[in-house]
Formats: structure tokens, sequence, C-alpha cells
């Protein structure tokens, strides 16, 4: 064991002081005892001294004193950096403006874990333990529970058929059912995906309603194998059958009436009986019809074809145009490319390959539109979905599949829209008239499927993918307040991307002009817990998003400024048991959202998990001060776009183009006048040089 010398052990303000130290003298030769007066010592004293650096006594340590001392010293100077770092970060954390943060305006108590949500007309439907139950939206009362099932409902959709609503909750074994929602009854349709036999049971991992629910599209798993499953929905058969039920049906059938959980705006667990639900089993409605099974295409190989016409004839059918199937590219050929390949690039490929992922699809349920090709004996009514299109994992290609058939047509695509790139991610608008697609390499492609052509084509900043995609109703920025327009505008998008490094970028596209991309948050390097996690556009607040931040946080985003207008939180013996995937909904058409909250204290004490406490927190956004304004105020009369010349984007085409003619008569008539002066000009001075030439 040693001990280093007292020079070793530094503190970092000594260390810095240590380095602010002047040369100091020291003696030349060796040093020898002085004598014991004064008046012997030497007078040349001060020629034998030398300048000394002090840095040169560490140096001059023997080893391994040398290395621990720099060691020491490195330490210490990386650790007073850090603490000033630190510092810096917290004086300017305290100095930033914190936003007002608003509690929820209704806490509705469950006794059991709600895993899923979803809102539509009045009403909230909560999936939870072995089935799921209906909340009203405005006081949370509980006015059904149905609770029929063996395990957990895990996710559940809900479709607005005018005064109907279409239920579809999935549980944890993927079977999907549809349920029929009318007036004060529940009507329980088809189980999708139920069979007898657990050998051929699939599993649904994504489904998708139709706007207006004329068409359902489910994506089933099972034994190694995928396929997207289309049925038509006979909703107008629905109506008739709860209308004008059977006579003798209703006799046999007791009916039960539930009691309801109510909730003033405080909190409370009585009981009342003001609705009743029923649940109407012994009515039978007409079954979903399927329409088409699409699986995911097959790779492409060698040709089939024995001869170039073979190929140029089936490109003439238009049947996978640009799929890239239709080929003249022999087996050998491709084996040939790619072994050159594999020995090009054998030092990068050792080792690492990649174990394929099953091939997953996305679909959209698209309108009839001038770039969506219909025969002309097929009849749409307006406002019903005409295609589905769908794109595969690891697809270039976008597929459009016409709806208008039955399951013994055979299914292919009426026509491909192929992408430079894999598609990634795409979303279509609620209006159905807008379509981002997003590819591996960063770069959206913006359609106006309306008016039947693109609105360009942007990328995302280097190293930055897209995650999601959230389309925002189109709003105007008017006296410094986000506006609706009250009439329809046409060829006028704004969306939200959010990056897959937690960056989000506001996309905007107007016309024929290129679309442009506004950073809204920048990618949080110093403070990776506030990373964004989900994004919630709010229709009841043009140009407004909430946010959802890793550590927890809910804010709300004015895209226009980039600016936080306010938090919401759930009361402090509450939190979000899972931050970075919360369990929220946000209503279309009132202004509020929902988010599930759990009880911290009490989460390792349970015993039981339906003896945990969760609770349902209700944010009413005319509740808050800052926003009540906003909410009463947020649409601009079609009268006052048509005055103001700053919105020439609402105006009609017609409008439009009066405007522009007007303004080129008026650049005429104002460029003729300064013609008209300059040649007054000119002949004024033409007559002063003919009078001085005639004075001479």
């Amino acid at each position: 064991m040693f001990s280093a010398p007292p020079s070793v052990m530094t503190s970092p303000k000594g260390n810095r002081a240590h380095k602010m130290k002047l040369p100091i003298f020291t003696q030349k030769g060796m040093l020898e005892v002085p004598s014991p007066t004064e008046k012997d010592w030497s007078k040349d004293d001060e020629d034998n001294c030398v300048f000394s650096d002090p840095e040169q006594e560490v140096d001059s340590l023997p080893q391994p004193y040398r290395m621990i001392n720099k060691l020491v010293n490195f330490l210490f100077d990386r650790s007073w950096e850090i603490i000033e770092e630190r510092d810096v970060l917290r004086t300017a954390e305290l100095s930033r403006i914190q936003p007002t943060i608003y509690s929820p305006f209704i806490e509705s108590t469950l006794n059991k874990m709600p895993n899923c949500m979803a809102v539509s007309q009045d009403y909230v439907f909560i999936g939870g333990t072995k089935g799921f139950s209906i909340y009203n939206l405005h006081n949370a009362k509980r006015i059904y529970v149905w609770e029929k099932l063996k395990v957990d409902v895990t996710s559940i959709w809900a479709t607005d058929l005018g005064n109907e609503i279409l239920i579809a909750p999935v549980d944890e074994m993927g079977i999907v059912r549809l349920f029929y929602f009318y007036k004060d009854s529940l009507f329980l349709i088809k189980a999708i995906n139920e069979v007898d036999d657990t050998s051929k049971q699939t599993t649904c991992i994504k489904m998708e309603i139709s706007e207006g629910g004329d068409f359902a599209a489910f994506l089933l798993q099972g034994a190694g194998d995928i396929c997207l499953d289309v049925y038509k929905l006979p909703k107008e058969s629905w109506l008739k059958e709860v209308e004008y039920p059977q006579l003798s049906a209703n006799s046999k059938k007791k009916v039960r009436q539930l009691q309801m959980n109510t909730l003033d705006p405080v909190k409370t667990d009585s009981f009342e009986m003001d609705i009743n639900i029923c649940f109407r089993g012994d009515v039978k409605l007409s079954l979903p019809v399927h329409i088409m099974k699409i699986k995911p295409p097959k790779p492409v190989t060698g040709t089939t074809f024995k001869s170039p016409l073979e190929v140029f004839a089936k490109i003439e059918d238009c049947c996978g145009l640009g799929s890239g199937q239709n080929h003249f590219i022999k087996d050998s050929q491709w084996e040939q490319q790619v072994a050159i390949f594999n020995a090009t690039y054998k030092k990068y490929l050792d080792g690492e390959w990649e174990e394929e992922l099953l091939s997953m699809a996305t679909f959209h349920f698209l309108l009839p539109s001038f770039i969506i090709a219909m025969p002309a004996e097929v009849k749409n009514p307006p406002g019903v979905a005409c295609v589905l299109g769908v794109h595969w994992t690891g697809s270039h290609n976008f597929f459009l599949y016409s709806l208008n058939r039955t399951l013994k047509d055979k299914v292919d695509p009426e026509s491909t829209w192929p992408c430079a790139a894999p598609i990634t991610v795409s979303q279509l608008s609620c209006c159905c008239s807008y379509l981002v697609l997003a590819c591996k390499d960063g770069v959206l492609t913006l359609w106006d499927l309306a008016q039947g052509f693109s609105l360009g084509v942007i990328a995302l900043p280097e190293r930055c993918l897209c995650q999601s995609i959230h389309f925002l109703k189109y709003f105007l920025v008017h006296k410094g307040q986000n506006m609706y327009p009250e009439g329809p505008v046409k060829s006028q998008m704004k969306c939200v991307v959010l990056g897959t490094d937690g960056s989000l970028y506001l996309v905007a596209a107007s016309g024929t002009q290129r679309p442009t991309l506004s950073l809204l948050v920048e990618r949080p390097v110093k403070h990776p817990e506030e990373a964004i996690c989900a994004v919630a556009p709010v229709r009841a607040l043009p140009g407004m998003v909430l946010i959802f931040s890793s550590n927890g946080s809910v804010h709300l985003m004015d895209v226009a400024t980039s600016q936080i207008i306010c938090a919401f939180a759930p009361p402090r013996s509450y939190h979000l048991a899972v931050p970075w995937k919360p369990v929220f909904v946000v209503s279309s058409h009132h202004p509020c959202f929902l988010l599930r909250g759990d009880h911290p204290d009490e989460l390792g004490s349970a015993s039981n998990a339906e003896d945990i406490p969760n609770s349902i927190f209700y944010f009413n956004f005319k509740a808050c001060p800052l926003l009540e304004n906003i909410t009463r105020n947020c649409t601009i009369p079609q009268t006052d776009m048509l005055d103001n010349a700053a919105f020439p984007q609402v105006l009609p085409l017609e409008k439009r183009c009066e405007n522009f003619f007007q303004k080129r008569l008026q650049k005429l008539e104002k460029n003729k006048a300064k013609e008209q002066e300059h040649w007054t000009r000119l002949r004024r001075y033409s007559l002063l040089l003919q009078r001085e030439n005639f004075k001479k």
C-alpha cells in the first residue's frame, strides 16, 4: 500500500487556483545549510535564482504518483464542468415560463381497469374486464355494462351511423364482434372471426370502418398466414330490423335493466335509474356480406411468360400495372444478380441477416374522386366508399381495390401507385379528401383525392423518419386567432408529422404551390424524458393539438405559433400508469377529451387487479379561461373572407379569376399612365432643346 503526496489531493477550485499561480524563484545548484549569522550570507543569491514553473513540482513526482495525480485532476475538472452545466440548465429551467395547468372537470372512479376508450355522439365506450361499458359523455353516468366474455377487451371502435352507433370491441384472443347501438337497445350482430375449431382461430390485428359505416375491413392472422377480409355492412337493413322487430321475439325475451353509475361535477358513487338500456339478444340482425379476401402480394420472381408479347398483352389489360409482377426477367438472371451482390458485399452481409418480419397491411376506404377511375356502369351514392387502398410492409406499391364486387370475382387491384421507396406510414384525412404516403427514405407524398392531383412531395430532415401523421381541419389566422372558414375549402391541407426522433413538424400544402415544412418541436436532446409519444388534433379548437410526453405531461400547442397554450394534469394523487402509451380519446364533435389515470399509492398494495383504483378524467376545454374565447368564436363568416384579400385560397374559382383580371387591368392602367407621363417628359425636354437651339 502507498499513499499519494499531499500535492495529489486537490479540489476543483484548488486545482484552478493552482493553475493560476505565478512562477516562483528556485535556487540553482545544490542547496547548502546557511550560516547562523545573516552577515555571512552571500550577496549573489539573486543571481543564483531562476524562475520555476509551479507545474514542474507535480511533473517531478515519481511514477505512479504522477499518473494518479493527472487522473484525479482530470476527474475533478470534469466533475466541475458537469456541475456548471447542470447549474446553467437548472437556471434556464427556473427561468422558463410554466404553462397554466388545468385540472379535470369530472372524475369517474372505476373499480376495474379500463384498457381502451372510444367516443361517438354523446356516449363513451370503455373496454375492460370481460366486456365493455357505455357512459354518458356529459355527466359521466354509466348507462350499461356488457360483460359476457372470459377475457378482457383490449381495443374498441365506435362509428357514427347517423342516429345509430356501430361498436366493434376486440378481446385478448383477437376476436372482433360487431354491436349495433340504437336508442335504448344494444344488439349483437356477429363475431367476425370466431370459430369452433381453435386450431383454425385467427387473430384480428387491425380493423377499419369506412366513413358512414358502409364497409369494414379486418386484418386477420393465424397459422402463419395473414389476410385482409372486407365486408359490406347492411346498415339500411339493420335500421328496419330494429324499428320493426318481430312481435314473437319480443315476447320471448326478458329485458334486463341495469343500474347506472352516476357522477356529479366533483365525484360520486351513487346509483340512479334515469335511462333504461337493454340488451336485445332476441333480435337477429342481418349479417355482414363478405365481398373479398386480400392476401399480401407475391414476391417478385422469375417470369412465367414465354415471350415479350405476353407481357405486353398483360399490361394492356392494366392488371397489376406498376406492381412489378409483369416483367420478362428469368430466374437465372435473378440468381446471377443475387450472386454478384452477395460476392460484392460479402463482408457487410456476414452475420447480419435479419429475421424476415410478417407482412402487415395498412388500409383506407376512399370515396369516389377524379383520381380514381371507376367503370361507367358503376353508380356510387355520394359519400359512400368505392375503393380500398392497401399497402403492405416493405412494399413500394399502394394498391387500389374496387369495393363493387362479390366474393366470386377475382381479387386483383384495379390500379397501383408505385413509390420510389417502401411505404411505412399512410394517413387519410377525416373528410377522405387528402392522403399522405410516407416512405422509408423520409419523403412524404401529398395527394388531393377530391380534385385528382398531387399537392407535392416534401422530405423530412436527414435521419428523421415519419412515425405518425395527424390531419388538422384547415384553419386560417385572422386577427391573431386561429379560425375555421365557414364554407368549403378546396386543395388546402395541413397536417402534423411526428418524427421517429421525437421532433414534430407542420406540413402545409396549397393548390399547385410547393408544400412547406415547419418545425414545431425540436428533438429533445438535453431532456429525453420530454420526448413526444403521442399527438392528437383537437377539432373543437382550430390549429390546436394535444401533445403527450414520456414524462406523463399533457400540453396543448398552437401549431400556428409553435407555442404551448396550457397543460392538463390529473390530481396529484394520480399519474399515468404507462406515460409512453397513454390511454385517451378526444371527442370529434365536443370540446373535451378523456384520459385514464391510476393511483400510485395503492398499486403495490392491491392484491387483486380488480381492486386497483382507476379513474377516467374528463377535461372540458370550455371550462378553461384561456380557451373559452376560442371555443365560442372559431369560425370566419363567408362574407368576411370574400371581402378580405388576405384569404385568396378560400375564394371560389370565379371570384379568384375576377380578382386576378382586376389586378391585371389595374396594373396595365398603371403602366399606361407611367408611359404617358414618360412621353410627356420627353416632349417637354425636346421643346426646351429646340428653344435653346433657336436662341443660339
